[in-house]
């Protein structure tokens, strides 16, 4: 496919989905940026019950070595039942920081590791962590960083300096499972969604921004709705783990998630999500995997950008507004970062 170098047209989709949304578009300056694409549900596996989830973990982790391959532990739902098929001994790492994250994290963690005779070992993220890898990860990527990779990207070195091969981490089960509860809260018309989703709408920053509404078109049903599972499926799963997947491919070391294969087999009962019980297939089979503990609610992975941007100034390029960071999260200014930072880095 012909490349089509249009910065504008890359800076605003990064900053609205967190990714370039259109193959043929690059942000120009040497990079040759391909986006990670999930498999499609074609592919996968239809999963009816918890037995059809347990049998599909456990027939691939017997295609891997497992004596070779470390396991992500956030201390949630689905790490949690990785941990529980993976074998005695079996490595488990869990990220902490010095800015704030959350100890009960970890101490769910541990305890996970002490039921299944797996050994915990906490690595510890900071900025000047994140601060020595981004440039790697861009150019590596062609494309800007959210918050997630940098700290994906510093365990997964770590996994491959103690001498793993393979990363085994559950960052498809919310997708495969519905676990996104709030984006899953009801059923958005397609300005709604438009509003909900966007990361960053990028009028609110670039001095000359591009629409990027071309993304949601591909999701209209009607005049006023969307199809906006299907988007999740596709746009949200395409950022999500691409952050993931361009950390391991940027070190060379192989990767498992095995919820990426997955699928439900019957329509998600979204009524039950929105009464509070998301992911229920999942937390039915926590239940029996750990019965004497209370099935933890979502972890995300911790990051420390509240704090670490929290005095930053904002962008100085001509590309921003004057103060277009007032009022952003961590997660945005950070957005806002890595994409100037690119920009001076790539020279562009």
């Amino acid at each position: 496919m012909k490349k089509i170098v249009d910065k504008n047209y890359c800076m605003s989709s990064f900053l609205a989905f967190r990714y370039v949304a259109r193959e043929d578009m690059i942000f120009g300056g040497g990079g040759n940026h391909v986006e990670f694409k999930p498999l499609p549900d074609s592919e996968k596996i239809a999963c009816k019950s918890i037995r059809d989830i347990e049998d599909c973990i456990k027939m691939q982790l017997k295609n891997i070595n497992t004596e070779k391959a470390a396991l992500l532990l956030s201390g949630g739902i689905d790490s949690g039942i990785l941990a529980s098929y993976m074998p005695e001994g079996t490595v488990a790492y869990t990220v902490s920081s010095p800015a704030g994250v959350a100890q009960m994290e970890i101490e769910r963690a541990a305890r996970v590791c002490r039921k299944y005779g797996l050994e915990h070992r906490i690595v510890e993220v900071t900025w000047e962590d994140y601060d020595a890898c981004m440039d790697k990860l861009m150019l590596h990527d062609g494309c800007p960083v959210f918050a997630n990779e940098p700290q994906v990207y510093v365990l997964a070195k770590k996994i491959k300096a103690d001498g793993f091969d393979t990363i085994v981490f559950g960052d498809n089960a919310d997708m495969a499972f519905g676990g996104y509860d709030q984006l899953l809260s009801k059923d958005w018309n397609f300005d709604e969604w438009v509003e909900r989703f966007t990361f960053i709408i990028p009028e609110k920053v670039l001095v000359d921004p591009t629409k990027i509404t071309d993304v949601y078109e591909r999701y209209r049903v009607d005049e006023k709705d969307i199809d906006y599972l299907r988007f999740m499926n596709e746009v949200f799963a395409t950022s999500s783990s691409g952050a993931y997947i361009n950390a391991f491919d940027c070190l060379g070391i192989g990767y498992l998630d095995p919820y990426a294969i997955m699928k439900m087999a019957e329509p998600l009962d979204l009524k039950r999500v929105r009464s509070g019980d998301s992911k229920y297939l999942l937390r039915e089979l926590y239940r029996e995997r750990f019965p004497e503990f209370e099935v933890p609610e979502k972890i995300a992975m911790a990051r420390a950008v509240d704090v670490w941007l929290a005095d930053w100034e904002g962008p100085k390029r001509k590309e921003f507004k004057k103060n277009c960071i007032e009022g952003m999260t961590g997660e945005q200014k950070f957005l806002v970062y890595s994409l100037e930072r690119f920009l001076n880095l790539m020279k562009l």
